[in-house]
């Protein structure tokens, strides 16, 4: 008998996919990996500092990308992204909601209310109004991809975290409302739930000897991920290889969520 092998490959051709948070980090990794496979990409994120850079460097390498400084928390924004997106490429297929923030770090009954709204300004409110600005033009294209960038803050609290892993957690269970209330419109969402990831929003965990420590022995691959470790999962749940997956949260974490004990075997 002989032996098949086969490989998946994301063709993106003809799609037009936004993605926010996208200046840098996981955002910009996803963007750059959906330009790649062929799709014009929309690049969104709160500050024009490094936006058009990311947005300059898919061009270099022939893609198609448009820059649009957008506070996601701010519906108004939201509902311009959505529009100059659909001047310029002619709909939207695929929406990746990346844009967070963390502005409080410490017990979670120090957090100030301010602290509490800023947070789901950004992590919760923004991910819903993105989603509701491109429900009607993935409809009107026969159906579409949301991909939802959660955390495993949204599954196990994480020390100084509270208020971000509470944020984290609704992002699941916004995941699975819209991926019910959306299936009969063919648009399939689904969550990434990434673990440790080496980025400019996480720095201070893995540039602190101590906390870079103490993490990594959690995982059971000992190690951080890089951006870049997510994108063959976006590149999936962007692709037609997802059509029959929605409401799904998938981990990428090296293990953590496992729980498995960092004691040697014998």
């Amino acid at each position: 008998m002989s032996e098949t092998r086969s490989s998946f490959t994301a063709d993106l051709h003809g799609k037009v996919a936004l993605v926010t948070g996208a200046s840098r980090g996981i955002g910009r990794a996803i963007a750059e990996a959906y330009a790649a496979a062929g799709a014009r990409v929309v690049l969104a994120a709160r500050k024009s500092e490094g936006l058009e850079a990311a947005a300059e460097a898919i061009r270099q390498q022939g893609g198609e990308a448009l820059a649009v400084p957008t506070h996601t928390g701010r519906p108004d924004e939201v509902e311009t992204l959505v529009a100059r997106a659909v001047d310029t490429f002619g709909g939207i297929d695929i929406l990746v909601n990346n844009a967070a923030t963390n502005p409080h770090f410490g017990p979670i009954l120090t957090a100030e209310p301010s602290h509490w709204d800023k947070t789901f300004e950004v992590n919760v409110k923004g991910y819903f109004y993105t989603a509701r600005a491109c429900h009607p033009h993935m409809k009107r294209r026969g159906g579409g991809k949301i991909i939802n960038v959660a955390s495993i803050a949204g599954v196990r609290p994480q020390p100084g975290m509270g208020v971000y892993c509470v944020t984290k957690a609704a992002v699941l269970m916004l995941t699975e409302v819209l991926a019910a209330e959306l299936a009969s419109d063919n648009i399939q969402v689904n969550a990434i739930v990434p673990g440790f990831i080496r980025t400019r929003f996480s720095r201070v965990l893995w540039e602190t000897p101590a906390l870079h420590d103490a993490i990594v022995q959690q995982i059971p691959q000992r190690r951080m991920a890089e951006p870049e470790e997510l994108v063959g999962l976006a590149l999936f749940l962007a692709s037609s290889a997802s059509d029959y997956m929605t409401g799904a949260a998938l981990p990428i974490d090296g293990g953590l969520l496992i729980g498995y004990p960092s004691m040697p075997l014998p």
